[in-house]
C-alpha cells in the first residue's frame, strides 16, 4: 500500500482544512516545494497535491508551484482541485503531473471523464468526496443526491483506473478514516482505491491495508507529528 503525503495549496501556502471548511485553516508551511522535498527525502514514493483555490473558485495562481514541485522532486505527483474542463486537464497534465484528479466535473459531466480516460488512460483519477455517503462537489460546498458507491461503479464504467475516496466528516479530524465506506467501495469496484480523510495512526494504516486499498493519503497527522512518515511506510509495505 502506498503512503501519499498530502500537500494542500491555498494562496501559495501549504495548509490543512478541517472537514474542508475554508474558515478552519491551519498553515503548515509557506514553502510547499520544500515540503515536497521533505516528504520525498522521508521516503515517500508518491505525492498528493490539492489546489484548494481551484477547488473553491476555479481560479488559481498555484499551478506554477505545482510545476516547480514536479520539476524538483523525482517521484510521481497527482493533483486535484478545479479541473473541470478538458482544457484545464490538458494544462495540468502538461505540467508533468503523473495523475490528474477529476472531482466536481466527474459528477456533473461524465462524458468528460470518458473522453479523458480514452485520451489519457491511467493518468486520470476520480476523487469521490462524500458526506454521509453522498457525493459532494464544488470544493465540498454542495452535497449531491448521488450515493458514493453508485458513483464509484459509474466511474469504473467510464474507464477510470484510480478512485480516491475521502470521507469529509473524517478529514482533518485526526480521528481515523471511514473504514466501512472505504472498504465497501474497494469491494464494489475493480480499480485502484486510495483512502483519504482522518488517517492518524499506525492502526488506521493497518486497517486500510487489511481491506486491500491501493494507497492512503495522509495530511494533518504527518504535519503535526502524530504519524511518522518512515514508520507509516514501513507498516504499509
Amino acid at each position: 500500500m502506498l503512503i501519499l503525503p498530502a500537500i494542500d495549496l491555498r494562496d501559495g501556502k501549504c495548509v490543512n482544512l478541517v472537514q474542508g471548511k475554508a474558515g478552519q485553516e491551519t498553515i503548515f508551511s509557506d514553502h510547499p516545494v520544500q515540503m515536497a522535498m521533505q516528504w520525498q527525502d522521508g521516503g515517500a514514493e508518491y505525492l498528493h497535491l490539492v489546489d484548494l483555490d481551484g477547488a473553491f473558485s476555479a481560479e488559481s495562481d498555484n499551478l506554477h508551484i505545482v510545476k516547480e514541485i514536479v520539476e524538483t522532486v523525482q517521484i510521481p505527483v497527482q493533483l486535484g482541485g478545479g479541473i473541470r474542463t478538458m482544457e484545464r486537464l490538458d494544462s495540468v497534465l502538461s505540467l508533468g503531473v503523473t495523475r490528474a484528479i477529476l472531482g466536481t466535473a466527474a459528477l456533473k459531466n461524465p462524458p468528460l471523464v470518458e473522453a479523458a480516460c480514452r485520451e489519457h488512460g491511467s493518468k486520470i483519477a476520480v476523487g469521490i468526496d462524500a458526506r454521509d455517503g453522498m457525493v459532494a462537489t464544488e470544493g465540498w460546498l454542495d452535497i449531491s443526491e448521488k450515493p458514493a458507491l453508485a458513483f464509484a461503479r459509474e466511474m469504473e464504467d467510464c474507464g477510470v483506473q484510480t478512485i480516491i475516496y475521502t470521507d469529509i466528516k473524517s478529514d482533518g479530524m485526526l480521528q481515523g478514516p471511514n473504514l466501512e465506506t472505504t472498504e465497501a467501495i474497494a469491494n464494489t469496484v475493480a480499480v485502484n482505491v486510495i483512502g483519504s480523510g482522518g488517517i492518524t495512526s499506525i492502526q488506521d494504516l493497518q486497517a486500510l491495508k487489511a481491506i486491500g486499498v491501493y494507497g492512503a493519503i495522509v495530511g494533518r497527522a504527518l504535519y503535526t507529528g502524530a504519524l511518522d512518515l518512515k514508520t507509516a511506510i514501513s507498516v504499509a509495505c
